[in-house]
């Protein structure tokens, strides 16, 4: 058990639930790669200035 590692990962999971509150993440509407990639930028720039 490494508490700094868990901590890290405790960030990640954090994030990543976060970003499945975006509806339109979590279902993945665009087929298209770029198109996806584009709104999860978006999403986590969203995040990070909330």
């Amino acid at each position: 058990y490494d508490q700094e590692r868990y901590k890290q990962r405790n960030k990640v999971e954090r994030l990543f639930n976060k970003l499945k509150q975006f509806r339109r993440v979590a279902t993945r509407y665009e087929k298209l790669k770029t198109n996806f990639l584009a709104f999860v930028t978006v999403a986590l720039i969203v995040i990070m200035l909330r």
